[in-house]
């Protein structure tokens, strides 16, 4: 599992993510609000700890934006002993799932991280449905416009991913880190097997649904014709 800590104290940073290696996750590390922005808008993470106090963008902000953007990944903040955290917020699904006050010992860090992210477990979408695609993420059975479309087991996990970030563009790397965690795979395996897909998906149907973002990845989203890199941020931001 992949986490996002945004943090500008280094020395702070160093030791979350030094720590959080030493417990098997992948740790990303951003030094301010935006640049931790940047990566949660590219790459969906598993959980983002991010500190309420930055010096460019404050963690209520950073909140704020990326539920507007439609982020799902849990987000527990870091707040200071004597500021509230913004949970009142969390009704409006604005604000973070928990918060965790300074200083802290790292392992209930660790804690609070394994609880929000087997919530997120327990509340994933039953079902996803992207224009006439439904995806069953139970029986894993796929139909579009009433089909049943038959997929490998990897194929599946693909336009799971895909789709749970509909309107998200998924670079390679994030792609293969979800698809193919920690095995080995060449460098052209995430195309291939997006050919492939496309083919069971899309071939037959006027409105195509999975799109290359030329120069970041592929998304999954209705009536988006493909893109450049630098069309990307307004894909983003809808």
């Amino acid at each position: 599992m992949r986490v996002l800590v945004i943090e500008s104290e280094v020395a702070l940073a160093a030791t979350i993510r030094r720590s959080l290696r030493e417990h098997r996750f992948k740790v990303d590390v951003a030094l301010d609000g935006r640049s931790g922005l940047a990566r949660a808008f590219v790459r969906p993470y598993s959980a983002i700890v991010v500190d309420q106090a930055l010096p460019d963008l404050c963690g209520d902000e950073i909140c704020r934006t990326l539920r507007a953007d439609g982020s799902q990944s849990p987000l527990l903040m870091l707040t200071d002993p004597h500021t509230e955290c913004a949970n009142g917020s969390k009704a409006e699904g604005t604000g973070p799932d928990d918060c965790l006050s300074r200083p802290f010992d790292v392992s209930d860090l660790l804690t609070r991280l394994r609880l929000l992210l087997r919530r997120n477990r327990v509340h994933k979408e039953p079902v996803i449905r992207v224009a006439d695609l439904t995806i069953d993420t139970d029986s894993h059975e796929v139909t579009r416009a009433g089909r049943k479309i038959g997929l490998t087991s990897r194929e599946y996990t693909l336009l799971e991913a895909l789709a749970a970030q509909e309107g998200h563009a998924l670079d390679r790397a994030a792609i293969q880190e979800r698809v193919w965690l920690d095995e080995d795979s060449a460098s052209n395996t995430v195309d291939v097997h997006i050919g492939v897909l496309r083919k069971k998906i899309d071939q037959g149907h006027e409105e195509k649904l999975i799109h290359t973002v030329r120069g970041i990845g592929y998304v999954v989203r209705r009536g988006l014709e493909e893109i450049s890199a630098s069309g990307s941020a307004a894909l983003l931001h809808h």
